[in-house]
């Protein structure tokens, strides 16, 4: 436990830190240095790679941390650890032959709205198997407990060097294209660095023998990479359809609106940690109304620490982007809608845990093929139309028809339920706190602005929650401050 906490403090820490540098990359140095045409292509790029990357994986960074513990020999886990390395080459080797073969058809709807992506189009696949490869040594060193030094690596490491090569387009040391060619080189970096540090921990003896598992193993793996792709694609696709119907600098007005309204998702990061392993003990024991009671505990705490966010970046949205080049502030559209998106995930506490620590995960699965299916099928229509809001739109659709049947599905099958009569209390207060600061502005500095406004919006928000007993933990937390200073 004590490595657990030690650990989790660690990453916690380097996570926000990470966060903080990103910020500056994506709002500030991308949209300044970059201009929003290579922005966009930096966009797709790694966007399409990380849709790529759970085939390039294999499911096995998942894979290899469900299955190691099992093994109780040495020479099984040799045998192990080696299928895992080699497993990859069983997608990536034919995936690259078919995209050889198969290039202009596959490029042809991206290259008639954007001719001037086509230099970069092959390194797609070399990114995403830096990203797959990078996942799978990050896992092979949490099996032995060293998490920190991959969380340093991908959060800080890599936006660190992102930071100075943008530095180096505003000093004209490197051209934009050699930028994005250079950002690609950071992710092999990336991936290099992680293998050393994982042979350091534990050095391979490859052994060409199967272990007695293999079906298990497979099957497991299908399952991650079909749920992989699924969870990435609801994260980037809409950055890879984008190009295919618009210019591609529309891609960087989304991202940066995408990446603004990303950061209502945070409080559920540290929060799941916690309540993914109770959640499966808890279905293990067969409590199911303790569960419930955690379900609708997870729901109402992100909620409410979720609107504040929401809120915080709703009401702040204009002065943001006044920080920002001008041209970009046609995505505060996007802000709304994919925060609402984002705030809609948030509500649901633990419904995702609860179906997958259950005889029911697969449904998991038809569930995220239907997202897919609906987010598709609603970006060839709406983004024609209406452009990166159509996206935005699109994606909102599709999370509430996904999140609704997640909802539904656990009712019918569990009649276990996340909303309360203080769900309905909680969205009031958004509600209300949202119409009384949304036409207040100040007429002071954009940065001034945010952080009094910020303050007012803190304020009155805490007080309502507190007063009408919304959350009783975030109660409970606030009584324990009061008395510490208190005399």
């Amino acid at each position: 436990m004590g490595i657990v906490i030690n650990q989790s403090i660690k990453n916690t820490i380097i996570t926000y830190f990470g966060f903080g540098i990103g910020t500056i990359n994506a709002l500030f140095l991308y949209t300044i240095f970059l201009g929003k045409m290579h922005y966009g292509i930096v966009a797709f790029v790694l966007s399409a790679a990380n849709i790529m990357m759970p085939l390039m994986a294999f499911g096995v960074q998942n894979t290899l941390i469900r299955f190691y513990s099992k093994y109780n020999s040495d020479a099984e886990r040799e045998k192990f650890l080696s299928l895992m390395l080699l497993l990859p080459l069983i997608l990536i080797l034919p995936t690259i032959v078919f995209l050889y073969f198969f290039y202009p058809q596959i490029t042809f709807f991206i290259l008639k709205e954007n001719p001037n992506v086509a230099q970069f189009l092959w390194l797609i696949p070399i990114v995403g198997i830096f990203m797959g490869y990078f996942e799978i040594f990050y896992a092979w060193v949490k099996v032995h407990f060293q998490s920190v030094f991959g969380n340093f690596l991908s959060e800080v490491v890599t936006r660190v060097i992102i930071l100075f090569l943008l530095f180096s387009v505003s000093q004209n040391w490197i051209q934009k294209d050699t930028f994005i060619y250079s950002l690609s080189a950071v992710y092999g970096f990336q991936c290099f660095a992680m293998m050393v540090f994982a042979i350091r921990v534990k050095m391979p003896v490859f052994k060409f023998q199967l272990p007695i598992n293999i079906k298990e193993i497979f099957s497991y793996s299908f399952f991650i990479i079909a749920t992989g792709t699924v969870s990435v694609m609801l994260i980037d696709f809409d950055k890879v359809m984008i190009p295919a119907y618009q210019n591609i600098s529309n891609n960087a007005f989304y991202s940066v609106a995408v990446f603004i309204a990303m950061v209502i998702a945070v409080p559920s990061r540290a929060m799941m940690q916690i309540i993914y392993p109770v959640t499966a003990q808890l279905l293990n024991e067969n409590k199911l109304e303790e569960l419930d009671a955690l379900y609708k505990k997870s729901a109402i705490n992100l909620q409410v620490f979720g609107g504040l966010i929401m809120l915080g970046i709703f009401l702040n949205c204009t002065e943001l982007y006044q920080l920002i080049p001008q041209e970009y502030s046609g995505g505060i559209a996007v802000v709304f809608l994919i925060g609402l998106s984002k705030f809609y995930d948030l509500i649901l506490g633990n419904n995702a845990a609860i179906i997958l620590n259950t005889k029911y995960y697969r449904w998991f699965l038809f569930f995220g093929i239907v997202l897919v299916i609906s987010m598709i099928v609603l970006y060839m229509i709406l983004i024609p139309i209406y452009g990166i809001v159509g996206a935005a739109l699109a994606t909102l659709i599709a999370v509430i028809i996904y999140n609704t049947i997640k909802v539904l599905f656990v009712f019918w099958k569990m009649n276990l339920f996340p909303f309360t009569i203080k769900t309905v209390y909680s969205f009031v207060i958004i509600t209300l706190v949202f119409l009384m600061f949304y036409f207040w502005d100040f007429t002071f500095h954009p940065i001034l602005n945010i952080v009094f406004k910020s303050i007012l919006i803190t304020i009155v928000y805490g007080l309502l929650n507190y007063k009408l007993k919304i959350s009783i933990e975030m109660n409970e937390i606030f009584d324990k401050l009061k008395s510490k200073f208190t005399l």
